[in-house]
């Protein structure tokens, strides 16, 4: 299992957020779970937080009424989803995904929020530290070792000499890894190729147009829309031997070739035992660090490498922190 830069904590009893009526009976704190669109590693993050939470005692249905909704994606379902957390004054707000959780953030300053798949807590505005947030704001960021996937590339594929990036033009969290990227790759001396989308429609004639144009190897930052359609770049790219390295481990299960990848599900379990540091009172999201893996682990398909006909190699370094 990857390291984690957080211990699990025992059972402890829930203090001011939940208490005994007349009749013995616990009252129930609300937690309102806003998922920015639905796909494998933002499923498992809310799976994740789910279960931190019942590890620490708080269980949905006994003591915690959970409220999961799904925007779909669309920024006007955001909005009013966040609009009824904040008008039914849940406890807690847990929300996935970078432009969800702006949304939530520039709603309520009071309602403690808890974030996941989250890449630049600071650059996007939501906290002014990660080493001390100061704001109602806290979580765990999927944050990845941007140089160390060139360096993979460069390792597997020794003769690159240029890579195709493709990312959405609004995901600020693929914004900036690619911007990181980039300035790697000119330290390096090879050239980036972009192709941004808008929507997963775009995914194909994207990739065609980076093959096109003599591109030889993809990498794809973590990026919700292309994990919502990664089969459809992987169709193009596999016709035309065109390996694509990513960084989210779920995409190696949809043709995915390589990389150092993040936990989603284990960042959501983080994220659910920061949680319940705060309903205990433990502590405020303004004191609390964001989380991250403290390594990444190396992922394979080697599958796809006997298709493309590429040797991995051996002494390929496992972890990258």
């Amino acid at each position: 299992m990857v390291s984690v830069l957080v211990g699990l904590l025992g059972l402890s009893i829930v203090v001011g957020g939940c208490g005994s009526n007349s009749a013995g009976e616990t009252n129930k704190i609300r937690i309102g779970i806003l998922q920015q669109v639905e796909h494998p590693a933002l499923d498992a993050s809310t799976e994740g937080f789910k279960a931190g939470l019942a590890e620490r005692g708080y269980k949905d249905g006994e003591n915690v009424e959970l409220d999961f909704q799904n925007a779909q994606g669309e920024h006007s379902n955001m909005e009013s989803i966040t609009n009824r957390f904040v008008s039914d004054k849940d406890t807690l707000i847990y929300v996935v995904g970078t432009a969800a959780s702006q949304i939530v953030a520039n709603a309520t300053k009071d309602i403690p929020i808890v974030g996941a798949a989250i890449y630049d807590y600071k650059g996007t505005g939501l906290v002014q530290s990660v080493e001390k947030p100061g704001t109602n704001v806290t979580g765990t960021t999927n944050f990845n070792p941007v140089p160390k996937q060139l360096d993979l590339i460069l390792k597997v594929l020794p003769n690159t000499k240029e890579v195709g990036v493709i990312y959405s033009s609004s995901e600020v969290n693929a914004q900036i890894q690619v911007a990181a990227f980039k300035e790697y790759a000119a330290s390096k001396g090879i050239s980036v190729v972009e192709e941004t989308i808008t929507s997963v429609n775009d995914i194909p004639q994207v990739t065609t147009n980076l093959i096109n144009k003599g591109v030889k190897v993809i990498y794809t930052p973590t990026d919700n829309l292309i994990a919502s359609a990664m089969p459809n770049l992987v169709a193009v790219a596999e016709a035309a031997k065109v390996p694509v390295f990513v960084s989210d481990g779920m995409l190696i299960e949809k043709g995915g070739f390589m990389g150092y990848t993040v936990d989603f599900y284990q960042l959501g379990l983080q994220a659910g035992h920061m949680a319940a540091d705060i309903l205990d009172g433990k502590s405020k999201p303004e004191d609390m660090p964001v989380q991250m893996q403290a390594t990444m682990k190396l992922a394979t398909n080697p599958d796809m490498a006997k298709k493309l006909g590429i040797t991995i190699p051996d002494d390929l370094p496992q972890e990258a922190k």
